[in-house]
């Protein structure tokens, strides 16, 4: 990354909270009103105050956890069934309808059901967040799996490999870039909400800690709660996205100086290969001995009469 793009990337955040301090010190009430915005400085200060004390790591711990355990079973269940999907028609007919009734349900609209189901609010909140991350990690998985190219899995069974060969060696590995834009997708939806159904449930975490804030009209604790699920939530975006360029390192063009090496344009005709069967030049009786090893001749005799002839080299077809 050039210099120029980090300056910008450093300076947009920067700009943001000095246009927000400017408009919020003025009390600027041009159809949105930011008299009642804290300050900046004001929730600086209120987040320094806050990360002395306890409850503040303790609320932390509790929403890291939650999310780790909703999104860890979101992740296993969502690839599971998206290839289940993708790969079985009985799986498909059987799963299908189920997925396309139940995916435009809100994730928080299941927070009466989860008070209903299970015996703690823990729970609950764990279940509301595999919820919010399932879907998009199994339509992602389906579609990944959906666009296989069938040439590798026939390759694989034309050289004796069954069913989990072909699922372990081309499905998985070939759906790995579509499988963790599904998880990048899911680990935002399931912070927003882990965040509500802490709101609306929880005892302890960041939203529900933001909706307490609220409440008794602690404006800077209530932007503190903002602030810390947009460094978590950005956080463990990155660390997925990290995870995915190094579980696909192995991909055509995945990373810049790595084992991949460059991808080949789209179109271009493939390199030829080396030849090793090279004659010496002619001599005044005709071409010489050829340089390479001589066959045997039962086997050289054999495989003349079962290779076809050559044929002239041609300009490739684009």
């Amino acid at each position: 990354m050039s210099w120029g793009r980090r300056l910008v990337r450093v300076a947009s955040p920067l700009v943001a909270l000095g246009v927000w301090q400017l408009l919020t010190s003025l009390d600027v009430d041009l159809w949105l009103r930011f008299e009642q915005f804290p300050t900046v400085v004001e929730v600086a200060s209120a987040l320094a105050d806050r990360i002395g004390t306890e409850t503040y790591w303790q609320d932390l711990g509790h929403s890291l956890r939650r999310i780790a355990l909703g999104f860890l079973l979101a992740a296993v269940l969502g690839v599971a069934a998206g290839t289940a999907v993708a790969r079985s028609r009985w799986a498909a007919d059987v799963l299908g309808p189920l997925v396309e009734v139940v995916r435009p349900v809100p994730a928080i609209a299941l927070v009466p059901v989860a008070i209903l189901l299970l015996p703690t609010n823990e729970q609950g909140i764990v279940f509301i967040t595999c919820a919010a991350a399932f879907f998009p990690v199994l339509v992602s998985t389906r579609h990944a799996v959906r666009a296989l190219d069938p040439a590798w899995e026939e390759a694989v069974l034309t050289l004796g490999g069954g069913r989990f060969r072909v699922l372990f060696s081309v499905v998985l590995p070939g759906a790995l870039p579509g499988v963790f834009g599904g998880l990048s997708v899911g680990i935002g939806v399931a912070w927003i909400c882990v965040i509500s159904a802490e709101m609306i449930s929880g005892e302890y975490g960041v939203g529900y800690r933001t909706w307490q804030d609220y409440t008794v009209v602690d404006y800077p604790g209530v932007f503190v709660g903002m602030a810390t699920i947009g460094v978590l939530g950005r956080l463990t975006s990155t660390a997925v996205e990290a995870l995915g360029r190094r579980v696909t390192a192995w991909l055509p063009g995945a990373g810049e100086g790595g084992a991949a090496g460059p991808a080949r344009p789209s179109g271009s005709a493939p390199a030829p290969a080396p030849r090793t069967d090279t004659a010496a030049p002619e001599g005044p009786t005709g071409p010489g001995p050829l340089t390479g090893p001589v066959p045997d001749a039962p086997a050289a005799s054999a495989a003349r009469s079962s290779v076809a002839p050559p044929v002239p080299d041609k300009e490739p077809v684009t």
